[in-house]
């Protein structure tokens, strides 16, 4: 399953801290998507009914975690974007990757190789 951008924005803030509340969620991506607070719950309840994230209780607080791996979807969206967005039928160059804050340099080397090897029939 692919997220979409919004949800995408949510999950890549995860990713670089879990758990995270609801509250602290929005408080860094609030800027990003310039919406309210009661848009980031009403989205994390929808990835929650998607399987993206995974809630528990902490401190007596709903926190949330990324149940989707990082460099798996990563993949997907680079995957999606080669071929829909760009109409090309080889994987996208890693080194298109090269200086994100959001891999390092074994997910860089993870993401390489789930490129190298995507399907031609998994879209």
């Amino acid at each position: 399953m692919t997220p979409s951008v919004t949800e995408l924005s949510l999950l890549k803030c995860l990713w670089k801290q879990q758990p995270l509340s609801a509250r602290e969620i929005h408080e860094r991506v609030e800027e990003e998507l310039g919406w309210s607070y009661s848009s980031t719950r009403k989205t994390l309840e929808r990835m929650l009914e998607k399987g993206m994230v995974a809630q528990q209780t902490l401190h007596g607080v709903q926190v949330y975690t990324a149940a989707l791996d990082k460099v798996g979807t990563l993949a997907a969206f680079a995957h999606d974007f080669g071929k829909r967005v760009m109409e090309m039928d080889a994987p996208l160059p890693v080194n298109m990757f090269t200086g994100s804050k959001l891999v390092d340099q074994r997910e860089l080397a993870e993401l390489e190789q789930l490129l190298q090897d995507w399907p031609a029939d998994k879209a």
